[in-house]
């Protein structure tokens, strides 16, 4: 205790230490030696992000069905780069839904994948963004053949997207 009193202008070898310390900080935080060190960690950062194995086929082109009361979303990677990955939604026509009902449910289906592949492939994701976002709306005949739709799409490997309807969603057309 009695050393916490002493008066430390007369001992030079406590001041090296504080000394030492602050000439490490201060090379350190230089902007010569933070700056590359922050775009360095950024970059190593970007490429770990793009070398993340992706569970899914790359090589098929994009597409995602809705179909009126259900919404199967399909995604099938394009390997041909002239052609951009489309979102295609597929929508049941023996619903008869009026067409605001057709264009919530294909809301519903958008969003739904988007979130979707948020979570499981956010590069085929980012494909899709950078090809303009393209979205083809289509129809089929009825359930067995939207079923069978979401079912070639899952044997080659993309990822489906159902919306089964609560029949609680109507925007005035």
């Amino acid at each position: 205790m009695f050393a916490s009193f002493r008066n430390n202008t007369y001992h030079s070898s406590s001041k090296q230490p504080k000394k030492q310390e602050k000439q490490w900080l201060s090379v350190s935080f230089k902007p010569e030696n933070f700056i590359p060190g922050l775009v360095i960690g950024f970059i190593l950062g970007f490429i770990l992000d793009i070398a993340k194995p992706n569970n899914k086929n790359a090589n098929s082109p994009s597409s995602r069905s809705i179909s009126g009361n259900s919404v199967s979303k399909t995604r099938v990677l394009s390997g041909n780069t002239d052609e951009g990955l489309k979102m295609v939604l597929v929508v049941r026509g023996d619903l008869k839904m009026g067409a605001g009902k057709v264009a919530s449910q294909c809301a519903h289906a958008a969003t739904g994948i988007y979130a979707e592949l948020i979570q499981s492939d956010r590069s085929l994701l980012r494909q899709w963004e950078q090809s303009g976002q393209a979205k083809i709306v289509v129809t089929c005949k009825n359930l067995q053949e939207m079923n069978k739709l979401k079912e070639s799409a899952d044997i080659v490997g993309l990822p489906t997207f159902v919306v089964a309807d609560a029949g609680r969603t109507q925007v005035s057309s």
